[in-house]
């Protein structure tokens, strides 16, 4: 195994972090790398907001269900969806021309490249020897935290990312079987359920020796468990309302 792969291979999310600065010449490095990420065509479709003030972060942090390692880490980045540069720098070019920016392709590819480019961060960051957690409750109370970022029609935050130097060392959590998402020449709908099940096996195993036989839930059970509650049914209405997916 090579030295990025057993980087990749050894990634856990860190909730706790040193106080200790991200260096002006880290976060470069890593916003940098990130942007060598794929990007369809070309558009580089997002863009990234770095929250470094503590009053700033504190209300972050609370939008996002109060999770206090939003406050205490030293960066926290804001992946954003960016279609407004693209519409404010191609207007003068299209001649009368109808734009279609506002299509539900573009968003797709804007919320792509911005994953995209997140993850390149994640590895660069943890190459330096930093830690990050990815926050999906910026979505929570999306509107306000847009509002309170100043984000315009057609920029979206996607996700969260802290960022800081770990002062933990969580263990890795198992992920399915290869041959669970690995299909050959077609989608094999017989291959789904012998690898969960084994799956669940491990996912009991790994949370029971984590919580002290406190809890050995099969990951089936969990991700019913998710599926059954109406998350952030709110995010159809603000895309729209952002001017998304309009055609």
């Amino acid at each position: 195994m090579n030295e990025v792969i057993s980087l990749i291979k050894n990634h856990r999310s860190i909730r706790k972090f040193k106080n200790e600065p991200v260096t002006e010449e880290q976060l470069h490095e890593i916003i940098s790398a990130a942007q060598c990420a794929s990007t369809s065509s070309n558009v580089q479709a997002y863009s990234v907001i770095a929250a470094t003030d503590p009053a700033l972060k504190k209300q972050l942090a609370e939008l996002a269900g109060n999770q206090a390692y939003i406050e205490e880490c030293p960066v926290f980045l804001i992946w954003c969806a960016d279609l407004h540069r693209l519409d404010q720098v191609t207007g003068g070019h299209m001649a009368g021309r109808e734009s279609y920016v506002d299509s539900t392709e573009n968003y797709i590819v804007a919320t792509v490249d911005a994953a995209l480019a997140a993850q390149t961060a994640a590895v660069a960051a943890e190459s330096l020897g930093l830690g990050i957690v990815y926050i999906g409750g910026i979505r929570n109370r999306i509107a306000e935290l847009s509002e309170l970022l100043n984000l315009p029609k057609l920029v979206y935050p996607v996700f969260g990312m802290c960022l800081g130097v770990p002062d933990q060392e969580p263990g890795i959590r198992p992920r399915l079987p290869v041959e669970a998402v690995l299909h050959r020449n077609g989608y094999n709908e017989e291959r789904i359920q012998e690898p969960v099940q084994a799956y669940d096996q491990t996912m009991q195993r790994y949370l029971s020796e984590r919580t002290g036989g406190k809890r050995d839930t099969p990951w089936s059970q969990i991700m019913a468990d998710r599926l059954a509650e109406p998350i952030r049914l709110h995010m159809r209405e603000f895309l729209t309302g952002k001017g998304f997916m309009k055609k």
